[in-house]
């Protein structure tokens, strides 16, 4: 009795792992669709040139707080681009253990690949970056006209990477969470450190 219910989980188990991963190709082949130039083409230059933006918010945060002599600015800097480089090194390690292929490799004919792309797929790496850097700007300015603009720009990356056919649903998802978890943890780890330095500053010589 017990193998027999053991045995049925165990299919629902694979059974369930299997209409996800045909959920994950249809959706992805859904957004992917026909080659389209000039669609193609804006979301190419968007998806491309997205870590350059994401890299030039926490120097634009630097170098408004030395300049405005603004300490609470510097370390939302620093922490934004901490963030970026656990986002970037947690999705290297994550590449490297999965060892996901690409859907184009995996699904030639039925993904179309509209950028040239190498590597593996899970988690995409240039969608954890914008999910860090839309998490550390919204940390920084917790006001809705930064936190709405922000994940809609993160949101919009993470489309281009589906519809550029490099990345599955999945891989995007993934990507996400690695990005808003660097951000935060660091976030959490700067807070540890100024606790630290304040009960110091109290301490008696």
């Amino acid at each position: 009795m017990k193998q027999k219910i053991l045995l049925t989980i165990l299919s629902l188990f694979l059974a369930s792992g299997v209409f996800a991963q045909s959920l994950d190709l249809r959706l992805l082949e859904y957004i992917n669709g026909p080659v389209n130039p000039n669609p193609d083409k804006n979301w190419r230059f968007f998806s491309e040139k997205s870590p350059y933006f994401d890299a030039a918010v926490p120097v634009s945060l630097l170098i408004t707080g030395f300049v405005n002599n603004d300490d609470q600015l510097k370390i939302q800097g620093y922490d934004a681009g901490a963030s970026l480089i656990i986002a970037a090194g947690g999705s290297f390690v994550l590449k490297e253990i999965v060892q996901r292929d690409r859907p184009f490799v995996t699904h030639p004919g039925v993904i179309i690949p509209k950028l040239n792309e190498t590597g593996y797929s899970f988690p995409s790496n240039t969608t954890s970056l914008a999910f860090a850097t839309a998490t550390s700007l919204s940390i920084a300015v917790p006001k809705w006209y930064v936190i709405a603009p922000s994940f809609l720009y993160a949101s919009a990356v993470g489309y281009s990477r589906l519809y550029l056919g490099v990345h599955y649903p999945s891989d995007v998802v993934g990507g996400a969470a690695v990005g808003v978890i660097s951000s935060y943890v660091t976030f959490l780890g700067q807070r540890w450190l100024q606790r630290r330095k304040v009960r110091k500053l109290r301490m008696p010589n």
